[in-house]
C-alpha cells in the first residue's frame, strides 16, 4: 500500500462512517497521511479525526476511534492505533507488499509518477515582477500545479525579457493583471538571465533559482558547474545516469528488473550459493534499501506538497536525498553481479530499486525544467 492508497483508504473510512451515520460531519475532499516522525508510533499518522471533531460535535478520541474500526478492516493495514489527542497512527501490513505496489507504481507511470488529481478543482493566476528568479520560479510552482490538476496561468509586470525563452519560461499576458492572483516574489536573483545563461546555461541556472527556498538568496556561483559531489546538482543527475547505465548493464548481461522482495542480506541469498528453492522464498528487501524505498514512496507527497505551497525548493531537496539514499544503496547493495557472480534474484529486485530511483530523478528534474542526461 503506497501514502497515496493509504489516504484513500482514510477518506474511504470517512465516507463509510458518514454513510452509515456512524458519523454526522462533511467528507473532506482529501485526507493528508504523512510518514510517523522520529519517536512516533506506526509508519504513517492522520490528523482526519481532529479535523472533524468540530463538524461532528464529537471528541477526536471518539472520532478516531469510529475510524479505526474501519480501517483496520482494509486490506494492507496491519495496525491502527490511536495516539496523543486523536491521532491515527498506522502500521502497514506486509512492507514487502507495500515497496513492491510503489515500485509497480513508478514503472507504470514513468514520468508521471507523483502526478495527481489532487488540485484538479483549483485555476490559479501567477502573477511575478519582471525579474528571472521571479518567471522561473512561476513557471516551476505553474508546472507542479498542473502535474496535480490544477489549471492557471501566469502573467509579468512588463513584457517579458527575451532571454526567459532559453530558461524554459513562458508568459501567458503582461501589463496590470486581472484579480484574483497569486503574487511570485522571491529574494531577486541579482542578475540577468542573458548573465545567468552566459556564465551556468540553463539547467545549472534553473538549479541554482530553484533551489533555495523564495525567502533566501540563490547560490549563482561557478560552484554549480563542478563536477562532483560537492555540487548537488551533479550528484542528483549522475545518480539518474548512474541508474540508467546499470539498466544498460544488466541488459548486457541478459537480465531485467524484477521487483521481487529478495535480499534479506546484504550481499543476497544467491551471492552465498542459496539454492534456487531459497530464493523462491520472500523477504524483506536488503535493508539497505529502506531509506531509498521510503523516499521513493514519499515522492508523490512532497510534489503535492510543492504545489500547495508554492515551493519548488522541496522537489529540489527531495531529489538530493533520493540521489544520496541512492548511492548508499548502490555501494552496499550493487545491483548487479560481479567477477563470476551470477545474476541473481537479489540482483533483480536490487535493479528494480535503482531503475524507480533513476526514474524519480528524471521525473523531479523534469518538472524543475532540468534536463536529465543518459550519461555524464
Amino acid at each position: 500500500m503506497t501514502p497515496a492508497d493509504l489516504s484513500r483508504t482514510v477518506l474511504h473510512a470517512v465516507r463509510r462512517a458518514v454513510d452509515e451515520d456512524a458519523l454526522h460531519a462533511p467528507v473532506p475532499a482529501r485526507v493528508r497521511v504523512e510518514r510517523t516522525r522520529p519517536g512516533g508510533s506506526g509508519d504513517y499518522a492522520c490528523a482526519v479525526a481532529l479535523q472533524l471533531a468540530g463538524p461532528a460535535a464529537l471528541p477526536a478520541l471518539e472520532v478516531a476511534r469510529i475510524l479505526r474500526e474501519r480501517v483496520a478492516a482494509e486490506p494492507g493495514v496491519g495496525r491502527v492505533e490511536i495516539t496523543g489527542p486523536g491521532f491515527l497512527s498506522f502500521t502497514l501490513d506486509a512492507p514487502a507488499e507495500s515497496d513492491r505496489a510503489v515500485l509497480a507504481a513508478v514503472r507504470e507511470q514513468g514520468l508521471a509518477y507523483g502526478h495527481g488529481d489532487a488540485l484538479r478543482d483549483e485555476i490559479h493566476q501567477f502573477h511575478h515582477a519582471r525579474e528571472v528568479r521571479a518567471a522561473v520560479t512561476a513557471q516551476a510552482v505553474f508546472r507542479l500545479l498542473v502535474a496535480q490538476g490544477a489549471r492557471g496561468r501566469t502573467t509579468c509586470d512588463q513584457a517579458p525579457d527575451p532571454d526567459w525563452v532559453r530558461l524554459g519560461v513562458t508568459v501567458n499576458a503582461y501589463g496590470t493583471p486581472p484579480t484574483p492572483l497569486t503574487e511570485i516574489r522571491p529574494v531577486p536573483a541579482g542578475a540577468t538571465a542573458g548573465e545567468l545563461l552566459e556564465r551556468l546555461g540553463p539547467d545549472a541556472a534553473r538549479w541554482g533559482l530553484l533551489r533555495a527556498a523564495g525567502h533566501d538568496r540563490a547560490a549563482l556561483g561557478p560552484e554549480l558547474l563542478v563536477q562532483g559531489e560537492a555540487n548537488p546538482l551533479f550528484r542528483v543527475r549522475y545518480a539518474h545516469a548512474r541508474a540508467r547505465a546499470l539498466t544498460r548493464g544488466a541488459a548486457a548481461l541478459g537480465f531485467t528488473a524484477e521487483a521481487a522482495p529478495y535480499g534479506a542480506s546484504p550481499a543476497g541469498p544467491a551471492a552465498h550459493g542459496a539454492s534456487p528453492a531459497a530464493n523462491a522464498a520472500p523477504a524483506p528487501y536488503d535493508r539497505a534499501a529502506r531509506p531509498l524505498l521510503d523516499l521513493i514512496a514519499d515522492h508523490p507527497g512532497v510534489l503535492l506538497a510543492g504545489a500547495r505551497h508554492r515551493a519548488p525548493d522541496r522537489v529540489a531537496r527531495q531529489l538530493e536525498a533520493v540521489a544520496h539514499a541512492f548511492f548508499d544503496f548502490h555501494d552496499s547493495c550493487p545491483p548487479l553481479p560481479a567477477g563470476d557472480e551470477k545474476p541473481s534474484a537479489a540482483h533483480r529486485a536490487r535493479l528494480a530499486i535503482a531503475e524507480a530511483a533513476g526514474t524519480v530523478l528524471a521525473g523531479g528534474l523534469s518538472l524543475l525544467g532540468i534536463r536529465a542526461p543518459e550519461h555524464l
